[in-house]
């Protein structure tokens, strides 16, 4: 279940930037819900709120960390739950998404854009729903995380 979801992540995450990279030009905004949502082209070498600007080596490296201490722990524990699979697929996606624009491109692609929050990509999307899903079941579930 982890690689599906983050199999499935990448790839959306992959097509969804070559879209905006493909049909828009850099910094494009197009209105889609005035004043509300846009869906505009940036690149983008730190992280959200243009924290660690310039820090593409850096970011790339927590990304391999991620990544390798995901797979480490799908491949350790035989029996993981449906939830724990779901939201580690979804971090695992999106960090391989990032992490491939970060060496492609040595910044991520960018495109979601709300006005009131710095503009993201589905990558981004699915960590913080991954990070978000594996918390909630880590506090309701009383995980013990050395199982």
């Amino acid at each position: 279940m982890i690689f599906l979801a983050a199999l499935l992540v990448f790839v959306l995450d992959r097509l969804t930037k070559i879209a905006a990279m493909s049909n828009m030009s850099y910094g494009q905004s197009i209105e889609v819900l005035p004043k509300v949502f846009h869906i505009t082209f940036i690149r983008n070498d730190g992280t959200a709120f243009g924290l660690l600007k310039g820090q593409n080596t850096f970011l790339a490296l927590l990304s391999v960390i991620a990544i390798i201490g995901i797979l480490i722990y799908a491949v350790t524990h035989k029996r993981i739950g449906r939830g724990i699979s779901v939201a580690l697929g979804l971090v695992l996606g999106g960090a391989l998404g990032n992490l491939f624009d970060r060496i492609r491109f040595g910044c991520v692609i960018d495109f979601f854009d709300f006005r009131v929050w710095p503009v993201f990509n589905v990558a981004d999307s699915a960590i913080t729903i991954g990070v978000i899903l594996l918390s909630w079941h880590i506090l309701t579930n009383n995980v013990n995380v050395k199982e």
